[in-house]
């Protein structure tokens, strides 16, 4: 009985160990819960994609165009430009856009140019009119910078808007000349013989050697000078004639025939010069007060004929496969809302004139609300209009620095510079 007692207490205790020793089964995974396809009733649809306007621009040193740009964006529910940053450099960009307009590519849907080539693009058939847009708009060519559309008018069509303007224009030392002659001269209401009578009256005053200073080298400089002088071609021989004049007289350097912006503004801030004629880029260097000449120490007038407008202006590719695109991006640079932000960010001078009587943009500049400046800025004048600018224009440097240097009559050179714009 012992022995049978023992065997059962092992086989009951072997039977306990193997039921311990065994895992419990694990439960079955629950199947994932199926995602309801159907998109809640509130669920906003994905954005469409934007279409991509191209715009091909010089760099820019100031904050302007990238605010234009993201402004733009912002707003378009339907367009995203992206600009195409080209070279500073004014004749490689000309090439750089001329090869790709003249090979018929919609690469760039706007494009930014220098005043002087529209009159090539557009007689090329690389522009888009813009003359059904204006209408679209209800703007008028006379509510933009007058030299700025003049610049881009071919044959009674207008092709650009203004990106900014440049322009000529009269610096004059007001320590120097008289109340009564400031008066006259930021008025505009005077001529070029009134002009030289104040050089003879007032040069050699505090210390001043010329009477006038101005671009005569022969370059892109003497064709801007040239223009205002005859006033707009209207008097060529009469315009030569002046600027002969101040030569003969001693009112100019010896070497004025050499003169460029920078000798030019170098005389004017170093007190050589009571008059010089140059670009609102002076403005800035006296107001850096690093010069012998203070920004309080000068005035700003229009040139008697009118001054010459610089610049860059904005047109369509007429190649395009965006041009509604196009045409909405452009009318936002050149509109009310881009022309602000050129004018506060850049401290471009405004191509809308409306623009010119907004506190916030004249404040932002102080030429703006400079009388004479303002006077200067209503009278522009653009250089020719013609498919082959550069040719025409190297034709007019030659035939006046010819006849200014001594070298030719003044008939001959009257003869050459209409024959150039003739062409």
């Amino acid at each position: 009985m012992k022995r049978l007692f023992i065997v059962l207490l092992i086989v009951t205790l072997l039977m306990g160990f193997t039921a311990c020793t065994q895992t419990e089964k694990p439960e079955e995974p629950e199947a994932p819960a199926v995602a309801d396809e159907t998109p809640p009733e509130d669920t906003e649809p994905e954005p469409a994609e934007k279409t991509i306007i191209n715009f091909a621009v010089q760099a820019d040193s100031t904050p302007a165009l990238d605010k234009i740009v993201e402004a733009f964006n912002e707003q378009s529910q339907t367009y995203e430009v992206k600009a195409t940053i080209m070279t500073n450099d004014s004749g490689q960009m000309h090439d750089q856009l001329l090869n790709s307009l003249s090979s018929k590519s919609g690469e760039y849907d706007v494009i930014s140019m220098d005043v002087v080539w529209a009159g090539e693009f557009a007689a090329a058939g690389y522009l888009e009119p813009i003359d059904q847009l204006l209408m679209d708009k209800g703007w008028k060519p006379t509510d933009f910078n007058a030299g700025s559309m003049d610049s881009g008018k071919y044959k009674g069509k207008n092709y650009v808007l203004p990106y900014f303007p440049d322009l000529g224009f009269l610096y004059f030392r007001s320590d120097i000349v008289s109340v009564e002659d400031a008066a006259i001269l930021q008025s505009g209401e005077y001529t070029f013989d009134d002009l030289i009578a104040m050089g003879e009256k007032y040069q050699g005053e505090q210390d001043t050697k010329y009477a006038f200073v101005y671009q005569s080298k022969q370059y892109e400089g003497l064709t801007c000078n040239l223009n205002e002088f005859t006033g707009n071609w209207a008097d060529i021989e009469g315009g030569l004639n002046y600027m002969k004049q101040m030569m003969d007289k001693g009112l100019t350097p010896e070497d004025i025939l050499n003169y460029t912006e920078g000798e030019t503004h170098n005389a004017l801030l170093n007190g050589e010069a009571v008059f010089a004629r140059n670009w609102p880029y002076v403005n800035g260097m006296l107001q850096s007060g690093e010069y012998d000449v203070k920004v309080d120490q000068v005035g700003y007038a229009p040139l008697p004929k009118g001054g010459t407008v610089g610049g860059w202006i904005l047109g369509i590719n007429a190649n395009s496969q965006n041009p509604d695109g196009a045409k909405e991006f452009l009318t936002f640079v050149a509109g009310p809302e881009g022309q602000k932000i050129n004018a506060t960010e850049g401290s471009y001078l405004p191509g809308l004139n409306a623009l010119l009587e907004d506190n916030e943009v004249l404040a932002s500049n102080q030429l703006l609300t400079d009388e004479g400046f303002q006077n200067a800025l209503a009278n522009t004048i653009s250089r020719p209009v013609v498919p082959n600018y550069s040719e025409v224009s190297d034709q007019i440097q030659i035939s006046a620095h010819q006849y200014l240097s001594g070298n030719s009559t003044i008939e001959d050179a009257v003869a050459g510079i209409e024959k150039a714009l003739g062409e």
